[in-house]
């Protein structure tokens, strides 16, 4: 995929993923599936696993920033962390960094937040 079209996938992501929305989760993902959807049919016999892998840890790491929002303050968090099974010390890591969205997003949240919970809400892979 070449720059100016990833550019342009991104930005129109960033644009149904707003972390302002005040939309659940399931309705960020329900409103971007025909335009993954899409975008994987149109691109889908390119040769770029590597820019497909990219994408999709991005858009994962995006949602992930969203649930952080929607959850607001770090008791929110920890709480609702510890319901889906993180242990104590990686809730509480994320939590002591509440509105740190982006940076909480990454490795600590990805054991908790994994593939199989984007599965669970219908988010297409993209790779």
């Amino acid at each position: 995929m070449a720059a100016k079209p990833l550019a342009t996938f991104k930005q129109r992501v960033r644009q149904l993923t707003r972390r302002s929305g005040g939309r659940s989760l399931a309705q960020v993902v329900q409103r971007l599936r025909p335009y993954l959807l899409g975008w994987k049919a149109y691109f889908g016999l390119s040769q770029t696993p590597g820019v497909w892998r990219g994408v999709d840890e991005w858009l994962r790491h995006r949602l992930r920033a969203v649930q952080l929002k929607h959850w607001k303050r770090g008791a929110t968090m920890f709480r609702e962390l510890r319901a889906l099974g993180a242990s104590h010390d990686v809730a509480r890591q994320i939590a002591a960094n509440s509105r740190r969205w982006w940076r909480n997003s990454g490795k600590l949240l990805n054991s908790v937040l994994g593939l199989a919970w984007f599965d669970r809400l219908g988010l297409p892979r993209l790779a």
